[in-house]
């Protein structure tokens, strides 16, 4: 069964991704730098991953052509 708060626990060590790949922590990990780190098979590799995982998470909604809700 999967945990309901999964997340909480899978980001124990901030910004540990930005000092493994060199990068400021106030500046964001290029697309390509982040796809190409995922492949690795270590622990920086999997915390790649799981950036990538994350930002799915965070899409922008579209907004609703539901014509009652006046928009």
């Amino acid at each position: 069964m999967l945990k309901k708060n999964w997340i909480q626990g899978a980001t124990t060590h901030k910004g540990a991704l930005h000092r493994h790949l060199g990068i400021p922590i106030e500046e964001k990990i290029p697309q390509a730098l982040l796809r190409a780190t995922a492949r690795r098979k270590d622990k920086v590799g999997a915390e790649a991953r799981l950036a990538i995982t994350l930002g799915k998470l965070r899409q922008k909604k579209k907004h609703s052509t539901n014509p009652t809700l006046g928009h």
